[in-house]
């Protein structure tokens, strides 16, 4: 459909209206945790939940934007945002997600060939097929160039052995995508972009706990693992640009998703009063911390406007930029003293591991504070975006080149 406002947009506004009316179950409504747990803590949909996944990816709207031919919405922008506008006055929301659809996919309809997008994309956008990322190792974080993960040519597949760690939801997952070595005589140069099945003979995957008592991520093994060649994504050893470009899909999902904080639908200055108290105005009673938390509010309205603005930028300049880094380090920023505050406002309830004293929104409050702490660091570190933004964008000069 055309990017056109006016009659053509809120006619598009009354299709999606009844469509969502007829088709998005009740029960549903407003249920974040369902959609947390389903998208990303390997939950599989059930009951009214799978018919609602199963109706919005047959519908394409999971994907509103991405092209018809593969089973995408086919929309414009501005009618995903009409979309998502009438999905929100509902209380619906998107049950197609992880990282293909936030990372591979977009990935994939930039560099991958028409067979590979009509394999692989179909079953992102139907959430049928779960993917997984591989590009960390044991000696390859922050300097992730320095992977050693080899594939060797064996004529008509690669032979891949080596570690990947912090894969989140591998255990989960059907798919990975891969960086693997193919020239060790290059460093960037000799990267190159493979995926795989998480099924086959030679993939061992480990989940790691963490301090917050889940296990998002995991050691992967690869040994003697056959990848066809076919399964290569961009040209042989050109597997650097495209994960660069991947890494910018994923740090821009990251400056979109904003950190949750106190009870469902709920601002934090609201969830606040029920255990701070309010003053004779019916104000938060606490001026300091209803100061601190106006703040916080208005930092993530900054940023929520910034997303909406770089999304309609990205759309001309075909993709994400390095200003995603910016909204990667500010995003992480806004949801961690979001999460402190709350465990603030909480106070001695605010602390709690286990144990009847406690309501279970608090222990959540506690766990996703120390989730939280991971932000700063998973999909490239603050201090790696810091490096992006001194030189992509403010043209800094290279100072470790400098002598």
């Amino acid at each position: 459909m055309a990017d056109f406002g006016g009659t053509d947009l809120e006619a598009f506004r009354a299709e999606a209206r009844e469509w969502l009316e007829a088709n998005f179950p009740k029960s549903l409504a407003h249920n974040t945790e369902l959609q947390m747990a389903t998208l990303q803590g390997g939950q599989k949909p059930e009951g009214d939940a799978l018919v609602w996944k199963e109706r919005m990816g047959a519908k394409g709207w999971g994907t509103p934007t991405w092209p018809k031919q593969y089973g995408g919405g086919g929309l414009s922008a501005a009618e995903a945002r009409v979309l998502q506008q009438e999905m929100s006055r509902i209380g619906a929301w998107n049950p197609i997600g992880g990282m293909g659809v936030g990372m591979f996919g977009p990935t994939l309809l930039e560099y991958g060939t028409e067979e590979q997008k009509q394999r692989y994309i179909p079953d992102i956008v139907t959430g049928k097929v779960r993917w997984c990322q591989g590009f960390s190792e044991p000696g390859a974080g922050s300097d992730l160039a320095s992977l050693q993960t080899k594939a060797e040519d064996k004529g008509d597949h690669f032979l891949v052995n080596g570690q990947k760690i912090w894969t989140s939801g591998a255990q989960y997952a059907d798919m990975i995508f891969c960086l693997v070595r193919t020239d060790t005589t290059k460093k960037h140069e000799g990267i190159s972009f493979v995926v795989f099945s998480m099924h086959q003979p030679g993939v061992e995957v480990r989940p790691i706990r963490l301090i917050a008592g889940n296990s998002p991520f995991c050691e992967t093994f690869i040994t003697d693992v056959k990848v066809p060649k076919e399964n290569l994504i961009g040209p042989l050893n050109g597997g650097w640009s495209v994960a660069k470009r991947l890494l910018q899909h994923e740090r821009s999902g990251m400056g979109g998703r904003m950190g949750e904080g106190g009870g469902k639908g709920e601002s934090l200055g609201v969830f606040a009063k029920k255990y701070v108290g309010e003053d004779e105005k019916g104000r938060l009673a606490d001026t300091d911390l209803r100061t601190r938390i106006i703040m916080n509010e208005i930092d993530q309205r900054a940023l929520q406007q910034t997303v909406r603005r770089a999304a309609l930028e990205s759309k001309g300049n075909q993709g994400p930029s390095a200003a995603t880094s910016i909204m990667k380090n500010a995003n992480m920023k806004v949801a961690q003293d979001k999460a402190e505050l709350t465990l603030e406002v909480m106070g001695h309830n605010g602390l709690g591991w286990q144990g009847e004293g406690f309501t279970p929104e608090e222990l959540a409050a506690v766990r996703s504070w120390l989730s939280g702490k991971a932000g700063s660091i998973y999909g490239g570190s603050n201090e790696v975006q810091n490096n992006i933004i001194a030189k992509r964008i403010l043209g800094l000069p290279d100072l470790t080149q400098a002598h």
